[in-house]
């Protein structure tokens, strides 16, 4: 048991790490007023047309999730998009969720876009795969999952989509020296996770960098911090819940659930069951649990990866990035309806999750 639950934390410790360190880096990088003006840049680019604005957003938002992953989208571009539109008067809920959304849906092409996808890419290399292999079976689940997501949003916000807006000036910034550092933290990690460094070591560092700059620039920042330990050490304990569950039947259970094979409804039910996993129970442990017994084939995996991705749009503790996200909104006094976002989440979970799952079926 000991040994079991060693190889355990030796998993899921290095997700865990880049959870915490990632929302420090947001936090500081926040108050440092680097969203305010990344803010008024977006702003200035979509020369005064609110969709413009809106697309140019959305371009950025899948960048930033395919190259720095869909935590560090919800934590570092939440606030972007809130600074866009509180300095523009525009509604703050478009922008709010293109973030969640496209977070977890643009989450798929490279196994850094999401923590999931690296925990997958081990299983990968076991089949015999390699990281090509991996780009190449999730490129087009990938774009399509993109284009559903950007279809629901505009469908349901193209009326505060529409007209023009007056461009303010931005806040200034209660520290030069400490904006830039930020700034140049935050645009350094990207390429680093995408050469293939370890998330939990890059934003581990960026987080060191920014309490030194912090701890010398503004120490009364640092008594302000807001550090998620709590959801930290609840996604901890799920882990191994589910560990302790595979060990003592559950392993079977899933194994009726999800069924087996690579057929057009296998993989859709394996999507589906990982969709439904990742709203019950956070995405991370669906993925644990469900991968057990859907490592067998590239194309299951992928099928699982679509679902536990794509599909936690219903429930608020479905991702971490949506954990990460509410937080986000919460510290600049944004609140949307959980209801509504429930419906809607379901609307867009459903559709990029079938497009995604249909794509997968077509070039698997």
């Amino acid at each position: 048991m000991s040994t079991d639950l060693a190889d355990l934390a030796a998993r899921i410790g290095p997700v865990l790490v880049f959870f915490v360190a990632i929302t420090v880096v947001a936090e500081i990088a926040d108050t440092a007023g680097v969203f305010d003006v990344a803010g008024h840049w977006t702003a200035r680019a979509g020369r005064h047309r609110t969709l413009v604005l809106w697309l140019l957003f959305v371009v950025l938002a899948v960048v930033c999730t395919v190259v720095l992953s869909l935590d560090t989208t919800a934590v570092l571009l939440t606030p972007v998009g809130l600074a866009v539109a509180a300095q523009l008067g525009v509604s703050p809920v478009p922008f709010a969720l293109t973030t969640l959304w496209l977070a977890n849906t643009a989450s798929m092409l490279l196994p850094v876009s999401n923590l999931t996808n690296l925990l997958a890419l081990h299983r990968f290399e076991e089949l015999g795969k390699t990281h090509g292999d991996y780009v190449r079976l999730a490129a087009a689940p990938a774009a399509a999952a993109v284009v559903g997501t950007v279809v629901v949003l505009w469908l349901l916000h193209r009326r505060d989509l529409s007209g023009r807006y007056e461009l303010e000036a931005p806040a200034e910034p209660h520290d030069t020296v400490l904006l830039r550092v930020s700034a140049a933290v935050c645009l350094a990690i990207g390429p680093l996770f995408a050469v293939g460094l370890s998330p939990a070591w890059v934003s581990s560092a960026a987080a060191v960098v920014l309490l030194v700059a912090v701890a010398f620039r503004s120490p009364a920042t640092l008594r302000r911090l807001s550090v998620p330990w709590q959801m930290a050490v609840g996604v901890a304990v799920l882990f191994v819940v589910v560990d302790v569950a595979l060990g003592h039947g559950l392993r079977s259970v899933l194994q009726d659930v999800a069924g087996s094979g690579t057929g057009d409804a296998a993989l859709l039910r394996v999507g589906a069951v990982g969709a439904v996993g990742a709203n019950v129970v956070n995405n991370l442990p669906a993925y644990a649990a469900l991968e057990a017994v859907t490592a067998d084939h590239p194309t299951r995996l992928m099928a699982l990866l679509v679902g536990v991705n794509v599909g936690p749009l219903v429930t608020p503790w479905a991702s971490l990035a949506t954990l990460l996200w509410a937080q986000r909104c919460r510290a600049r006094g944004v609140r949307i309806n959980a209801g509504r976002l429930a419906v809607q989440g379901l609307a867009c979970a459903v559709l990029s999750g079938g497009l995604a799952l249909g794509a997968l079926v077509l070039v698997r």
